[in-house]
């Protein structure tokens, strides 16, 4: 089973979340906290595997909780939970190494599926999110500075025509099984095509993959 903690200050969507996560068989929800500091600390006592983060929480905020993780719950991993209007907080997130980010309307099917990645070491970023998350980026005033944008055109040529195709799709934020629909190639390909270009690119996850996309210009026409 895998053990998990929701933190959010709303009982309401504590009650949501974990209703969701109750009707999967292999997911446990066994404790909820109001703040960070007691996400921590019910972590730390009940030995979970994932805990679910909301950013904007009374007395320590989610940021800060994701900060001290590893040291108050070793081996737990932590999904994001965000809104749109949280620009800043989402981009500090990132950078702070959070196991997924997923956005409060996130589907039933997807919250389930990102708890089951983050549980088995890997990361989840919906489409949703990951679009949200480069187009925040994308909007500074100046764009990417031109060495970063060499720097990524750079990093892509070790990339054969088609895993560039596939790389130019989540820079568009979409699924596998989107990408997969515009291309004509199954999910499960589509799957493999993004595992091989996250290894050949050094990158965590579908975010930074994403991102260097959009640096080096890269879209679906090649």
């Amino acid at each position: 089973m895998i053990r998990v903690l929701v933190a959010d200050d709303e009982p309401l969507i504590r009650a949501g979340i974990r209703m969701i996560l109750s009707s999967a068989d292999d997911i446990d929800v066994v404790a909820e906290a109001a703040d960070g500091r007691e996400a921590l600390e019910l972590a730390r006592a009940h030995g979970v595997d994932v805990v679910l983060l909301d950013i904007q929480m009374p007395v320590m905020d989610g940021l800060t909780a994701l900060a001290e993780l590893p040291r108050a719950a070793p081996g737990a991993r932590a999904l994001v939970l965000t809104t749109f209007g949280e620009r800043d907080n989402v981009l500090r997130a990132v950078a702070a190494g959070g196991a997924g980010f997923l956005l409060k309307d996130t589907a039933p099917a997807e919250l389930i599926q990102a708890v089951r990645a983050a549980a088995g070491g890997n990361a989840f970023l919906s489409p949703v999110a990951t679009r949200f998350i480069v187009d925040s980026l994308a909007a500074g005033p100046a764009g990417p500075a031109a060495a970063r944008a060499e720097a990524a055109r750079r990093r892509l040529e070790a990339l054969t025509p088609r895993e560039r195709e596939v790389l130019a799709l989540l820079g568009e934020g979409l699924s596998n099984a989107d990408a997969g629909a515009r291309i004509h190639m199954s999910e499960a390909t589509v799957k493999t095509y993004v595992s091989r270009i996250l290894a050949k690119l050094g990158c965590d996850n579908r975010v930074q993959a994403a991102l260097l996309a959009r640096d080096a210009g890269l879209d679906a026409a090649g």
